[in-house]
């Protein structure tokens, strides 16, 4: 008999009554400081109270549990099922966090703080990301618990806080790493649990966030040849900054293979200026945007390029096209040169190509094909935190999710 047939399916009442207790703490695990700061606890509560049952602390069952918190009431949780004494060999699910992004219930037509159910739809806040995934491993955890397989590998379940915004750090899965709680989990494939699709995800890309800052000389706009305009100094310069990304970043040949929809990007999301009135030319104005990197390419590269790229503007600001007779972004007589700033946010992201010669990986692909009836894997440019800093830690890390 294989584990599948051993354990049996999940049940799917003790998985909603656990999902609707979860959900109903989603307005207090809300993840967007300094406004609202998650206690993650609220959730791990109910977890633990499934699992102490089971646990080898207090019930004189199978499963270990940790509860390490690096912050008050924002406990992470790691759940062990043991497997032969003799074997160092492990699965882990890991990434189902205990906080989500926040809501406000005047643009849901449901509330989002409560479970409710539609046909077989599951509603409320956190049901895919990712109060849906603590209650799911949970119920595996307390299956295994039941049923006690003979296992080969140990099966580690980590549920994390603090994945939503990494504004207050150290609290989460990175401090656990580095602490050496996951050390063991390098013997194995790690399942991160944390993405909205049935199908493994093989590829997320890199996000960079800018912001370019462009200085002229504000003047009445009936002479515009005493100006500076910060507005045509930031099209044009703009114009150069992606015609240069693109020459070097261009499609590369593995995003073909990871089935990536899109390329690396370059492009502007916001725009702002001073204000003032409608005859006046603009002395500044800023831009700001992102890139998104596909994962071979690297961070430093793109920031050492870009910041090139407005270092030779700045230098050779003369030979940047202009617009009109009067048009340009140099005063001779005042001695005066338009000028570009730019900065980066303060934590670029790296993305990821999961190993697809892993055994983790074809495990994967062969259980979704099984479950599913095919299996499709993907790539995205959109972006997920930490997974990137286990790859290159030594994890193997592979990506799923089930929404």
């Amino acid at each position: 008999m294989d584990l599948k047939q051993l354990l049996g399916g999940l049940d799917k009442g003790s998985y909603v009554a656990l999902l609707s207790k979860l959900i109903g703490e989603a307005k207090f695990v809300q993840n967007n400081p300094p406004d609202l700061i998650p206690q993650e606890d609220r959730v791990g509560k109910h977890v633990l109270d499934v699992l102490l049952p089971y646990s080898t602390s207090s019930g004189g069952g199978p499963l270990v549990l940790k509860h390490i918190s690096y912050a008050e009431g924002r406990g992470n949780i790691i759940v062990e099922y043991p497997g032969s004494a003799d074997e160092d060999k492990v699965v882990s699910f890991v990434g189902s966090h205990m906080d989500v992004v926040p809501a406000d219930p005047n643009q849901w037509n449901f509330d989002p703080f409560s479970l409710s159910i539609d046909g077989d739809e599951l509603r409320g806040r956190g049901t895919t990301d990712c109060l849906g995934h603590v209650a799911l491993l949970t119920e595996l955890m307390k299956r295994l618990a039941e049923k006690k397989p003979k296992l080969k590998s140990s099966v580690v379940a980590v549920f994390i806080v603090n994945e939503e915004n990494s504004t207050i750090p150290g609290i989460g899965v990175e401090q656990l790493a580095e602490d050496g709680y996951l050390d063991n989990l390098k013997e194995g494939p790690l399942y991160w649990i944390d993405t909205a699709d049935k199908q493994p995800c093989i590829g997320t890309g890199g996000m960079i966030s800018w912001t370019i800052k462009a200085t002229g000389k504000l003047f009445h706009s009936g002479l515009p040849n005493k100006a500076i305009n910060a507005m045509e100094l930031m099209m044009e310069a703009l114009k150069v900054i992606q015609s240069r990304f693109y020459e070097d970043f261009p499609p590369h040949p593995k995003e073909q293979v990871y089935k990536f929809e899109t390329p690396s990007t370059m492009k502007p999301t916001q725009w702002s200026y001073p204000g003032g009135g409608i005859t006046q030319i603009p002395g500044e104005c800023t831009i700001s945007g992102d890139v998104r990197l596909t994962p071979f390419y690297e961070i430093n590269d793109v920031l050492k390029k870009v910041q090139g790229y407005v270092d030779d503007i700045n230098a050779n600001i003369e030979k940047l096209p202009t617009r009109g007779p009067v048009s340009k972004y140099v005063l001779p007589d005042e001695n005066l040169r338009g000028k570009l700033t730019i900065s980066f946010g303060a934590k670029p992201m790296a993305g990821i190509a999961c190993d697809l010669d892993s055994h983790g990986y074809h495990v994967l692909s062969d259980a979704t094909k099984e479950i599913i009836g095919y299996v499709k894997p993907y790539s995205i440019t959109g972006s997920l935190p930490l997974v990137r800093d286990l790859q290159d830690q030594g994890y193997d890390v592979q990506l799923v999710g089930y929404g």
